[in-house]
C-alpha cells in the first residue's frame, strides 16, 4: 500500500463495520470462445477471495476479469448499488485511479522513442520555471525521476484534505495549483534519485511535459496513441466530467467507523489529473496491459527502460519501473501492473509476459479495510498463477 492510500484511509476511515456482510453475494463466470477456465482449486480460491472482498473486507461489490490465450473469465461478487441491490455487471466500467499512470508513462516513452523527450534531461528543459520551490528544483530533476518516483517532489495529496474534497466532489482543481501546493512543502528525499518515494505530483508534471512537447493535452495524446489504436471502447479520460459512461457500479466512500456509505459516483477527477483520472473496464485494461508488456505500444529500448526497476522497500518483492511495477508471483516468476484508488473505487492489475492479464475492482474507497488491498492483490496473483503451467519472467 502506498503512502497516499495510507494517508487517505488514515484521514477518513477506521476498520470497517461488518454490517455490509449482509450484502448479496453472487458469482458468475464467463468463458471465451476457446472455453476459458482455471483449474478447480484455483477457481475455488478465486471465488473465496471475491466473496471475502464483499463480506469481511467491506466492499459492496467486486469484479475480476482474467484474460489469457484460452479466453476470458469474469467473476463478480456482491452488488453494484446498495439501494437497488443490482448485481455487478460483467462489462462494468469504473474509475481506475493510479492505474492511469502506465498510460501516461507509455505516452512519455513513445515521445522518447520519437526523440522528442529525453529521459535524462532536466524537467526544466520542458517546463521552464514550473518546478521551483521548497519541494524541488526542475533544473536538478529528470523526466526519468518523475516517472520512477525518485524525484523527491512531495505528493500534493498529503496536503489536500480528503474531507474537503468530499464536501465539494464536483469542484474543478487546476493542475498548476496542485503542483504549487506540493512544491510549497519540503522534499521527500535529500537529493533527487537517492531513494524512492511515491508521489502523485510526479505524474501531474509528466502530463504537463506531454502537453508542452506535443501542443495537445495529455488526455488527447492518450486517446490517439493508446485508446484508439487498441480499440479500447470502455476507456476514457473524463476531464471535468463527473459521470461514468456505460454500465458501472455506484462508487462509495465510508468517512469513518460505523458511518453510512456515501455515494461518490458523481465526482470530478480533475483533482487526480494525469496521476489518476481515467475510466476503464477490466477487459479494456487487460488488453492495454497485455499490449504494453508484450511490446505492441513501445519500441524495445523504451520498453526495457520502463521495465528497469528499483526496489521500493515494500513487501512481495515490489519494484517500480517507469509507470509500471513488478511483483513476485507465489507460483514463481514476476508479473507487471499497477494499483489504483480514487474516491469510490479501488483497483489492481497484473500481467505476465506469456499472455495472462488480470484486473480486479471493488466499489468502495476509502472505507474498506487494509485487508481489502491485500485480498485484491491475492486475487490478481491467484488468477495469473492459473494462466500458465510454468513460471514466466
Amino acid at each position: 500500500m502506498n503512502k497516499q492510500r495510507r494517508a487517505l484511509r488514515g484521514a477518513l476511515t477506521m476498520a470497517i463495520a461488518a454490517g455490509v456482510a449482509a450484502n448479496a453475494l453472487t458469482s458468475t463466470a464467463q468463458a471465451g470462445t476457446a472455453q476459458a477456465g482455471t483449474p478447480n482449486a484455483g477457481r475455488a480460491r478465486l471465488h473465496q477471495i471475491m466473496d471475502r472482498l464483499t463480506t469481511v473486507d467491506g466492499g459492496p461489490g467486486a469484479l475480476l476479469n482474467l484474460r489469457d490465450r484460452r479466453g476470458t473469465t469474469v467473476l463478480t461478487s456482491g452488488i453494484a448499488d446498495v439501494d437497488s441491490r443490482a448485481p455487478i455487471a460483467r462489462d462494468s466500467r469504473f474509475r481506475i485511479g493510479s492505474m492511469t499512470k502506465p498510460f501516461v508513462a507509455t505516452v512519455v516513452l513513445q515521445l522518447v522513442g520519437e526523440r522528442r523527450v529525453s529521459l535524462d534531461s532536466a524537467v526544466e528543459r520542458y517546463l521552464p520555471g514550473v518546478v521551483r520551490g521548497e519541494g524541488g528544483d526542475g533544473r536538478r530533476i529528470t523526466v526519468r525521476q518523475l516517472l520512477q518516483h525518485t524525484s523527491g517532489v512531495p505528493d500534493y495529496l498529503t496536503y489536500l484534505s480528503p474531507p474537503d474534497i468530499l464536501k465539494d466532489p464536483l469542484a474543478h482543481h487546476d493542475t498548476r495549483d496542485l503542483v504549487n501546493l506540493a512544491l510549497a512543502h519540503p522534499p521527500t528525499l535529500k537529493e533527487p534519485g537517492e531513494g524512492w518515494r511515491y508521489s502523485n505530483t510526479n505524474y501531474l508534471l509528466a502530463g504537463m511535459v506531454i502537453e508542452k512537447v506535443t501542443g495537445r493535452t495529455w488526455a488527447e495524446e492518450i486517446r490517439r496513441r493508446v485508446i484508439a489504436p487498441l480499440n479500447l471502447r470502455d476507456t476514457s479520460v473524463p476531464g471535468d466530467g463527473s459521470a461514468i459512461p456505460g454500465p458501472h457500479p455506484r462508487g462509495y466512500a465510508r468517512p469513518g467507523k460505523d458511518a453510512p456509505l456515501i455515494d461518490i459516483t458523481a465526482f470530478n477527477p480533475s483533482v487526480a489529473g494525469a496521476s489518476g483520472a481515467m475510466i476503464s473496464s477490466g477487459a479494456d485494461f487487460n488488453r492495454f496491459l497485455g499490449a504494453l508488456v508484450n511490446g505492441r505500444l513501445l519500441r524495445p529500448a523504451q520498453l526495457r527502460a520502463m521495465m528497469r526497476t528499483r526496489a521500493t522497500g515494500g513487501s512481495g518483492g515490489r519494484a517500480y519501473g517507469l509507470g509500471l511495477e513488478s511483483r513476485s508471483l507465489p507460483c514463481g516468476g514476476l508479473y507487471w501492473g499497477h494499483g489504483g484508488d480514487i474516491f469510490g473505487y479501488e483497483t489492481a492489475s497484473g500481467a505476465t509476459v506469456n499472455g495472462g492479464q488480470a484486473t480486479v475492482m471493488v466499489n468502495v474507497d476509502p472505507g474498506g479495510t487494509d485487508a481489502q488491498s491485500e485480498d485484491m492483490k491475492a486475487a490478481v496473483q491467484t488468477a495469473l498463477c492459473q494462466t500458465r503451467p510454468t513460471a514466466s519472467h
